[in-house]
């Protein structure tokens, strides 16, 4: 068994990605457990099937499940991946990992992966989407799972991180070929996501992270994220989708590539921009407060 790291793996209905994934790491010998949410399909069945254990716990939201997972699996090994279900390693990423020894490694407490995502059999380039490094792989008892966030996910270390620009995780959920789902999933998602900054709006929520545009890739990203909450609704979704698909090269996407664009890079965030609306009138919140510093 691997000695230096372990995986853990959130699942739902996954038998259309779960074979993919495990595939992809099998030959890393490494522990492998799975935080499941109430599969009803054979999930559950090709876990066994490669002697993952799993356990079972409600789904609120994503980094609340990663934190159910860091608490409750006992993990013998130095480090920690988390993945999704829908993603799976590349043979360079694999590689990577196969020579991965915790001793050459004593001064770093985190490590970046870089991810491509593939929406309906496109790779997203452009628009921001590529390079696009997570912080996947940290260190037990470090690393742990952002609460401060509602529906993205991260986890967060201390200390000195690394990012490995070579190799890839490969994210594809199959599932979002049909638009329908994809839509009813981000309704879903517009609806955490305005809560979140309802509640940062009210001074409910802060920031785990120090936004800084010259830190590690989660710093940068909640610069941004600080940058956004500052912007008029209704506006904003239109100035990030013209800078996505001008700034940031979207329109040499390709018909698919444009597709997502618009759906995730306006369609979005005009539904989340909604839904915040409709609490900030709900909650009577004044003009004062609208335009306050959020963190």
């Amino acid at each position: 068994m691997n000695p230096n790291f372990s995986f853990i793996i959130l699942t739902f209905n996954e038998e259309i990605h779960l074979t993919r994934l495990l595939d992809s790491i099998k030959q890393l010998s490494a522990p492998t457990f799975i935080l499941d949410s109430g599969s009803t399909d054979k999930t559950l069945v090709i876990a066994a099937a490669y002697n993952a254990q799993v356990q079972h716990h409600p789904f609120e939201n994503h980094p609340k499940q990663w934190d159910f997972a860091l608490k409750n699996f006992k993990i013998n090994t130095p480090w920690i991946i988390g993945l999704d279900a829908d993603q799976m390693v590349t043979p360079e990423l694999f590689a990577k990992l196969s020579d991965f020894k915790n001793e050459e490694y004593s001064d770093v407490n985190g490590i970046y992966f870089n991810r491509k995502n593939i929406f309906q059999g496109k790779w997203i380039r452009y628009g921001g989407y590529y390079p696009m490094y997570q912080l996947k792989m940290f260190r037990k008892g470090i690393g742990f799972s952002d609460l401060n966030e509602n529906m993205d996910h991260r986890f967060i270390v201390s200390g000195n991180t690394q990012i490995w620009k070579d190799g890839h995780i490969i994210e594809e959920n199959l599932k979002e070929n049909d638009l329908s789902f994809w839509y009813a999933k981000h309704q879903k998602y517009s609806e955490l996501v305005a809560k979140e900054e309802f509640e940062r709006l009210m001074g409910l929520r802060t920031s785990a992270l120090h936004p800084t545009l010259l830190g590690n890739p989660d710093e940068r990203k909640a610069w941004l994220k600080k940058l956004w909450w500052q912007l008029p609704l209704y506006i904003r979704p239109y100035l990030y989708f013209t800078y996505r698909m001008l700034f940031q090269l979207g329109i040499f996407e390709g018909k698919n590539g444009i597709k997502f664009h618009y759906m995730q890079g306006l369609w979005f965030r005009l539904q989340v921009d909604k839904k915040l609306n409709i609490l900030k009138k709900r909650n009577k919140v004044p003009y004062e407060r609208n335009q306050s510093k959020r963190s």
